[in-house]
């Protein structure tokens, strides 16, 4: 009969090949963390984007496309479905891609009125 401490080496052992076998399988950031983050990067600005940049867009298409270049500018980004631009569903693709810059953010913020 095998000893109360060999069965735990056992145990122990069985364990640590495990985690060897089963680390490759599982990576240490989950795959929708490392895609928001390099989405992130690239936000694409509703306010100054073309045409055509707009239509790399998941659900953009031509018309989709022209009615945002006439509604603008937007405060914020989910004013493409306020203002009936796209439907909520086109819009919850896209959200995590797009940004609306304001024209300060744009050409840079004025500078302020020296102190007398």
């Amino acid at each position: 009969m095998r000893t109360q401490r060999e069965q735990w080496a056992g145990v122990l052992w069985l364990v640590f090949m495990l985690l060897i076998v089963m680390t490759p399988l599982f990576p240490i950031l989950p795959q929708s963390a490392i895609t928001y983050a390099a989405d992130k990067e690239e936000l694409l600005d509703i306010n100054s984007a073309t045409a055509d940049q707009l239509k790399t867009l998941k659900g953009v298409g031509d018309a989709i496309a022209e009615k945002i270049i006439t509604g603008r500018p937007y405060a914020k980004k989910d004013e493409l479905v306020q203002k009936k631009i796209m439907p909520r569903a086109a819009y919850e693709q896209i959200k995590y891609k797009i940004i609306a810059k304001q024209l300060d953010e744009l050409i840079g913020s004025p500078p302020s009125a020296a102190k007398r």
